[in-house]
């Protein structure tokens, strides 16, 4: 088999190209940071933080340096760049060969529709890791590694890819639901990006039980969607999809949200990715591509999704420097949610 093109070398792409490689994988990363890329060729790839902390020689080029096709491309870029990134990486995609979305949000949707269905296949990870500079990434905690065809088949492929991963996560597993897992993740983001809008760390926010009623219902809009277009979401470190069935709160929601705080709780990712683009690197969230299928799927199936869309709204405003991070913003968006109309 030819080498694995990973396609985006930051948080993800870098901490799974680095321990496939130091395992003896061939593979070769691209990025469209060429500073990054020049650092990742000349001094190799560090992987730094509490899980493991070692460099790895690395084979990095640009977008435009790729030559060749490669029969397994994993892309892991920021989902609003998955179409662009997509287009750019078809010409190098065999007929049998495939792309895997290791991304957060529904992008197997976006990039089948560049390279096709079959081409296609499904993943879900919540692991944390954080792009720190040029060469550099920090792997702070374990989570699920989720692998499935889009159809729920058993391929010899995707079982090739299982084992793969299990590389880097000896705890992945293989689905036939990988969409419920897909759509679980969609709704436990939504809750994250909830707790961007403040500076509480991950746990904070939602160990906190003030906001819980606001939280109930963000999560039951994305379960409800899910559910309306027959698709059972997967619960997964300490999210219950389940326990948000209803809006309103329960035991069981009190319990997922516990839960969630503990598992977070192991990771020294205090923060979501979503704060740290907000409040560090200052640059545009994934919001319109994780949260959006939410409000557009809603809208295809009559579910009202009005704190996702006030949400999405809220986040646009501090990206654009028209809301502060802070607590308020949890009220602020309880009350926008629930005017008339809305």
């Amino acid at each position: 088999m030819s080498a694995i093109l990973i396609w985006g070398a930051g948080a993800i792409g870098g901490t799974i190209g680095a321990y496939l490689a130091r395992d003896g994988v061939e593979v070769i990363l691209v990025d469209r940071d060429a500073d990054h890329v020049a650092a990742m060729n000349r001094d190799g790839l560090k992987i730094e933080g509490p899980i493991d902390n070692f460099t790895v020689a690395a084979r990095a080029c640009t977008p435009s340096e790729v030559s060749g096709v490669y029969d397994r491309i994993f892309l892991c870029v920021k989902a609003h760049h998955t179409d662009e990134a997509a287009r750019a990486l078809a010409p190098h995609l065999p007929d049998d060969g495939y792309v895997v979305s290791f991304q957060n949000g529904l992008n197997e949707l976006v990039i089948a529709e560049v390279v096709g269905k079959a081409r296609t296949v499904g993943a879900f990870i919540n692991f944390g890791a954080d792009y720190m500079g040029p060469g550099i990434v920090n792997f702070s905690g374990r989570g699920a590694f989720v692998v499935g065809e889009i159809d729920g088949a058993m391929s010899p492929r995707v079982q090739a890819l299982h084992l793969l991963v299990k590389r880097f996560e000896p705890n992945a597993i293989i689905t036939d639901n990988i969409l419920g897992y897909l759509w679980g993740k969609l709704g436990y983001g939504a809750l994250l990006f909830a707790t961007a809008l403040t500076n509480a760390s991950i746990c904070d926010g939602l160990a906190a039980l003030e906001p819980r009623p606001l939280f109930c219902r963000l999560a039951n809009e994305a379960v409800s969607v899910a559910r309306a277009l027959h698709v059972a979401p997967l619960g997964f470190n300490g999210y219950r999809p389940e326990a948000f069935v209803s809006a309103m709160p329960s035991a069981a929601a009190d319990a997922s949200f516990d839960a969630m705080v503990t598992h977070n709780a192991k990771s020294a990712k205090t923060h979501s990715g979503i704060w740290r683009d907000l409040a560090v690197r200052r640059r545009a969230t994934e919001v319109d591509a994780q949260l959006g299928p939410i409000v557009r799927f809603g809208g295809d199936v009559g579910i009202a999704t009005p704190v996702t869309r006030e949400l999405i709204a809220m986040i646009h405003e501090i990206e654009s420097g028209a809301l502060p991070l802070q607590w308020s913003n949890l009220a602020e968006l309880e009350k926008r949610s629930a005017l008339p109309g809305v």
